[in-house]
């Protein structure tokens, strides 16, 4: 298994680390643990790795499946497909892959959006749904959402703006992790260093600005969803304290109809960072729930 030095990002030695040919794509996915499947899937300024601490928590009794999404971390960059229908596909041959027929999901960030869209179109192969501090393109409040000044990025992207960035991953990355955090600390600068040089990789921030520019096909294809019908499975939908809060479970409310509202304490947008300790214990209750 890959290690890495930062805190927090290590896996247990008893994962293994494949490259699952998905949908066109090779998804970097760790796997590991044994009993009910539970997939974990990242968002943007981060990759897979930041589900080490709960895949800790879980492995004695789940089997963990954390892939990097198509164009991060360690997972193939391909020319297109980051609208997050072809995502939630990804996800679909990846489990197939490891002979896995259904799963709970443990989403965040562009993992929501990604983790939604594999729900629309496989519902019954998903048990429980957990989101986590993001909205889905499209559903519920999202225009007003996109009026937030903090969010420019959503329309930030473009060969220029490739350029601009290009040797200087770390100084616009440390603008997410800085501003959307609750104390902007917590977040290490050893997690910090490993997931700038895993955007400077190359193709990574090309890709990354990809996950952006399909918004608009995303809110799209999410209309579409919704007209055939709100997600049934249990959702618990996580905000972080300081961030979106219970405005999660608002956006949710649109999506599915049995839905359990959830706030992080003493977090921003980065939970597994800010305050771990919280997240694994709101998400393992719900697990854990009969």
């Amino acid at each position: 298994m890959r290690q890495t030095h930062a805190d927090g990002l290590v896996f247990p030695k008893t994962f293994r680390a494949l490259q699952i040919a998905s949908n066109g794509a090779q998804i970097h996915t760790r796997v590991g643990g044994s009993g009910p499947a539970v997939v974990l899937l990242h968002g943007y300024g981060e990759t897979g790795d930041m589900w080490a601490p709960l895949a800790k928590a879980l492995e004695s009794d789940h089997t963990i499946v954390a892939p990097d999404l198509r164009g991060m971390g360690l997972s193939d960059k391909p020319a297109g497909g980051y609208d997050k229908k072809t995502q939630g596909r990804d996800i679909a041959g990846v489990l197939d892959a490891l002979d896995i027929e259904t799963a709970a999901l443990v989403t965040h960030d562009i993992g929501n959006m990604v983790g939604y869209a594999f729900a629309a179109q496989y519902r019954d192969r998903v048990s429980r749904f957990v989101l986590i501090d993001a909205p889905l393109p499209g559903v519920g409040p999202w225009e007003e959402i996109l009026k937030n000044p903090l969010l420019w990025h959503f329309r930030f992207g473009g060969p220029d703006m490739e350029r601009l960035v290009a040797g200087r991953e770390r100084i616009y990355l440390d603008r997410f992790w800085n501003e959307f955090s609750a104390n902007p600390a917590r977040f290490s600068e050893a997690a910090r260093r490993h997931y700038a040089k895993l955007y400077a990789r190359p193709g990574a921030m090309h890709a990354g600005f990809a996950q952006f520019a399909a918004f608009d096909q995303d809110a799209a294809d999410n209309q579409a969803f919704l007209a055939a019908g709100k997600l049934a499975m249990p959702v618990l939908a996580l905000g972080g304290e300081r961030s979106f809060g219970a405005t999660m479970a608002a956006v949710m409310r649109f999506a599915a109809s049995n839905v359990e509202e959830g706030v992080v304490p003493d977090s921003g947008h980065w939970i597994m960072e800010e305050n771990p300790e919280a997240t694994i214990a709101l998400v393992r209750a719900f697990l854990d729930r009969k």
